[in-house]
């Protein structure tokens, strides 16, 4: 297995594919967008993507991507997200004049920020990225949110650790493959549809999962493009498509709605015991 994530060594993202498979060769890619082209292109067997998190919300641009590429959700993982300011060896939080991260690095960190005064936030591509520029460039007035992983990585401090809003922050990620293959049972199924612009539209496309006590555990609208103020409705199953209330309930949705995709069905995580 040859999992792609976006970022570099010491990433949340290889982070969460290590916990799918411990032994998985990792390729690192700069952009969601090569991961997908990574796996579409079979440099890699699978692609990990965060699609949400506790605190910062949903990663909307996966939810696009999942769109515009062919390959199905195999699977799925759960990681807790641990921040840490992380700063050259040495340095005192008073030097600091800019801090740089992900953008969702540091919407998780909101409260934290706040306390510094006169402080520069930088949002940048990666969290880990974040750190290894301040190694690289040899940075004295500036701290990076990563991980504690990217701080061993690049021989830098931790200042302050668990810097998150909340101490349960955890991001899910979705695991997708060339081919559709579950990575183990499924029992989870992650769909797509479309609504006609009328009353109790949406209402109707829900309803047919409530008539058949299917519970959605996740449901997100994203605008149409070339359709303004139309919406995609994305939503999560606890249901395998292939179960016979799960594949009712998508041809009773697929009488009125018009459109209907299917990104796969795939096996819910459970944490380790």
């Amino acid at each position: 297995m040859r999992i792609a994530f976006q970022g570099v060594t010491g990433a949340y993202s290889e982070a969460a594919a290590l916990r799918v498979n411990e032994a998985a060769d990792l390729l690192p890619c700069p952009s969601f967008e090569e991961v997908f082209l990574s796996v579409d292109m079979q440099k890699a067997t699978h692609g990990i993507l965060p699609i949400e998190n506790t605190i910062g919300g949903t990663i909307h641009r996966n939810y696009d991507l999942l769109l515009e590429h062919d390959l199905p959700i195999v699977g799925e993982v759960k990681l807790p997200i641990k921040h840490n300011l992380i700063v050259s060896p040495g340095m005192e939080l008073r030097q600091i004049k800019r801090v740089y991260s992900h953008p969702q690095g540091l919407a998780q960190c909101e409260g934290f920020l706040r306390t510094l005064d006169g402080v520069e936030i930088v949002a940048t591509y990666d969290t880990a990225g974040s750190a290894k520029m301040i190694k690289d460039k040899e940075l004295q007035d500036s701290a990076a949110i990563a991980s504690e992983r990217a701080a061993e990585i690049f021989g830098l401090d931790i200042l302050e650790s668990s810097i998150q809003d909340y101490a349960g922050n955890t991001t899910r990620f979705l695991i997708v493959g060339k081919e559709s293959v579950p990575l183990g049972t499924p029992d989870k199924t992650t769909i797509v549809f479309t609504v006609t612009n009328e009353a109790g539209a949406l209402f109707k496309a829900l309803s047919v999962f409530a008539l058949r006590d299917i519970d959605l555990t996740k449901l997100e609208s994203r605008p149409i493009p070339d359709r303004p103020f139309e919406y995609l409705f994305y939503a999560d199953l606890n249901a395998d498509r292939d179960d016979i209330r799960c594949s009712r309930a998508l041809m009773h949705l697929a009488e009125f709605a018009p459109s209907v995709k299917t990104f796969g069905s795939y096996p819910s995580w459970k944490d380790p015991s």
